[in-house]
C-alpha cells in the first residue's frame, strides 16, 4: 500500500509498505480518504517533534475514511461506513479517559502521525473506541477537518472559554484553519468577531465567514483597533494560537475579567508577561491542546447542519511536500486537504 512517510527532516517520501493484517478483536480497519494538514504536520515535517521518534514514520495527524473490515467483538461499525478517528493513543482506562477528557489521558502512548505511524497510508488497524461515526450529511473531505481543526476550536471556544451568544471575541490569523473554524462557530451563537489577518486580500474571505471588524496586524496594532472598535472596553474573549508575536497584545485587547485561550505558538513558543497586569485585570488564561472524543462528534453535528470547513487547496499525495511549503508561507486561506 501507499504511505506518506517521512524518511529525514523535510524529505517526504510516498513509500511501499505492506498491507497491515486483518484487524484484530476489538479493531476496524480503515481505508483513508482524505488527509487534512495542520501545523503540527509542519513542526514534525521540520523536525520538531516534542519527544524523540524514530524515523521513517508515516505522517498525517486527521483524517476520514471508510471501514474496510472489522475485528471480533466489533458492533459499533460495519464496512463501508464513514468514519474519522481520534489522533491521539490514549489509554481508555484512566481516571481522565473514563470521565471523557481523552485529550488529558494520563498514559497517553503518542500522537498519530507525530510520535507513531500516521493516517496517511492507503489502510491502517485502529481500535474501534477511538473511531467516531460521519454522519450521512457530511462528505469525507470535510469531515477530514473534524478529528482536529474543528473539535480543537470546539474544545477551546466552549469548553474552556466557556463563549456565551453576545459576547465579543477576538479571533487571531482568522484566515488559517482553525482561525476560520472560530470566526463560524462564534458567529453561529450571535457574538461579535474581531479578526486579524496579515494580508488584505484575506479580508473579504473572512468577512463572508462573518467577522464584523478585520484588522491586518501588519499595517495596524490590532490591540489598539480593539480597543477602538469595543469603546476601549475590551474584548470578552481572544481566540489565541499565533504565540509570542501576538500574546500580550492579545491581553491588551482583553476588557477586566476577560478570557485567553491559546493552542498554539507558531511564531515561537516563549513570550513574557506583565504579572501586576495580568492579576489587576484578573484576566483568565487557558492553555487547550487538542480536544475531546465528544468535542469531535459535536464538530461533526455542526457540519451536518452546514457548517462547513473552508477549504484552500486539494492537493493528490504525491503534491503533499509542496502543500506544507505552502503552509509555511502563511499564504493559506483554510485548510489543505490531501486525497488518496
Amino acid at each position: 500500500m501507499r504511505a506518506l512517510t517521512l524518511v529525514a527532516d523535510r524529505n517526504l517520501v510516498v513509500a511501499d509498505l505492506p498491507s497491515p493484517p486483518p484487524p484484530a478483536a476489538g479493531e476496524v480497519q480503515v481505508r483513508i480518504a482524505a488527509v487534512a494538514l495542520n501545523h503540527i504536520d509542519v513542526w514534525g515535517y521540520r523536525g520538531m517533534a516534542f519527544v524523540k521518534r524514530k524515523l521513517p514514520i508515516v505522517v498525517g495527524a486527521e483524517a476520514s475514511g471508510t471501514i474496510e473490515a472489522v475485528g471480533d467483538g466489533v458492533t459499533a461499525f460495519k464496512p463501508g461506513q464513514k468514519v474519522v478517528m481520534y489522533g491521539a493513543l490514549t489509554c481508555g482506562h484512566c481516571k481522565a479517559c473514563q470521565e471523557g477528557r481523552d485529550n488529558l489521558c494520563e498514559n497517553v502512548g503518542g500522537l498519530i502521525g507525530f510520535h507513531v505511524d500516521g493516517f496517511a497510508r492507503e489502510l491502517m488497524n485502529i481500535a474501534d473506541r477511538l473511531v467516531i461515526p460521519v454522519p450521512d450529511a457530511v462528505d469525507l473531505r470535510d469531515a477530514a477537518c473534524a478529528p482536529i481543526a474543528f473539535s480543537t476550536v470546539q474544545h477551546m471556544l466552549f469548553d474552556n472559554a466557556k463563549l456565551h451568544p453576545g459576547e465579543t471575541v477576538l479571533v487571531q490569523a482568522g484566515g488559517s484553519g482553525i482561525g476560520t473554524v472560530a470566526i463560524m462557530m462564534a458567529k453561529a451563537i450571535g457574538c461579535t468577531v474581531i479578526t486579524t489577518v496579515g494580508d488584505d486580500s484575506k479580508i473579504e474571505g473572512v468577512k463572508k465567514l462573518g467577522a464584523d471588524h478585520v484588522i491586518n496586524y501588519r499595517q495596524d496594532r490590532f490591540e489598539h483597533e480593539c480597543r477602538k472598535i469595543t469603546k476601549k472596553k475590551g474584548v470578552d474573549v481572544v481566540f489565541e494560537h499565533v504565540g509570542a508575536d501576538t500574546f500580550n497584545g492579545s491581553l491588551l485587547s482583553l476588557k477586566r475579567g476577560g478570557r485567553l485561550v491559546t493552542c498554539g505558538s507558531t511564531s515561537g513558543p516563549t513570550t513574557t508577561i506583565n504579572l501586576m497586569q495580568l492579576f489587576q485585570q484578573q484576566y483568565k488564561i487557558f492553555g487547550s491542546f487538542g480536544a475531546t472524543m465528544k468535542n469531535i462528534a459535536e464538530s461533526l453535528d455542526k457540519m451536518a447542519a452546514g457548517m462547513r470547513p473552508v477549504i484552500d487547496t486539494e492537493v493528490p499525495l504525491d503534491d503533499v511536500g509542496a502543500a506544507l511549503k505552502r503552509m509555511e508561507s502563511r499564504q493559506v486561506f483554510g485548510k489543505i486537504i490531501v486525497r488518496f
